[in-house]
């Protein structure tokens, strides 16, 4: 069984880390360079860094910030926001990202996915899908949450597995920054359906949310942003907590 990862995410945004609630109300969390390293420190396992408007503003990634982070790490490094082509993933390769973030670009071409992965490995190619509940039915959006696709979230998911993706990261919009727990059901269904890691993203607010996603679903990562930017749980004490609660994490 795969050990359960720890992962803090930074969302960028004009070169500022910043944290939103359910996608809106934008307010500043940081510089993400002393971030990243605060969070090497603390033990984390992997770093995810999404440049939130990059899709918006029809731009690529900040490339120079990707590669100043990655100088400062030695962890996983998982890289997201306006990413379109092979092009674009050779250069955030290139730039130090282990792994890149697709969303948008693989809704509107899941062709994307298999050509990322059969140049780089699958292993290189996370699926994030931000996901909403809406008349009884989680669907999928893209553009930063603010785009409807009428996707079912769950078919979305094998379709991406199919398509060559090494894991999938799903956030729900309904809990994202709430701090009222993860969306247990949506993440234990889409986990349920496919092989692949899945992180758990949106809503962290307690060490107890983390033992319930990790308990309650198949999914190896907990994500969180806010919790972990100011300070509210130390990812050691955190990581002390699961372990006493005999959850195996990295």
């Amino acid at each position: 069984m795969l050990k359960k990862r720890i992962i803090p995410c930074l969302d960028i945004k004009d070169g500022r880390t910043v944290k939103g609630i359910n996608f809106v109300g934008i307010r500043d969390a940081g510089d993400p360079i002393e971030l990243a390293k605060n969070y090497v420190k603390q033990g984390a396992d992997e770093l995810v860094f999404l440049d939130i408007t990059a899709t918006i503003e029809n731009r690529s990634t900040l490339i120079d910030l990707v590669k100043r982070i990655a100088k400062e790490i030695n962890i996983p490094f998982t890289v997201g926001g306006g990413i379109s082509s092979v092009e674009d993933v050779s250069k955030l390769i290139e730039a130090g990202a282990d792994k890149v973030s697709i969303n948008s670009s693989a809704v509107k071409r899941p062709e994307l996915i298999t050509e990322i992965a059969e140049k780089f490995g699958s292993q290189c190619v996370v699926v994030a899908i931000d996901t909403k509940y809406e008349n009884s039915e989680w669907k999928v959006f893209v553009n930063g949450g603010r785009k409807f696709t009428g996707l079912n979230t769950v078919e979305w998911a094998q379709q991406v597995e199919e398509k060559g993706a090494g894991e999938i990261l799903l956030t729900s919009m309904n809990n994202d920054g709430t701090k009222a727990g993860f969306a247990i059901d949506i993440t234990n269904d889409v986990s349920s359906v496919v092989n692949l890691p899945v992180i758990a993203s949106g809503g962290a607010g307690l060490k107890e949310h983390f033992k319930n996603v990790f308990e309650k679903t198949k999914a190896t990562g907990g994500l969180a942003a806010s919790i972990f930017h100011y300070g509210t749980i130390p990812i050691p004490e955190l990581k002390n907590y699961l372990k006493e609660q005999k959850i195996a994490i990295r």
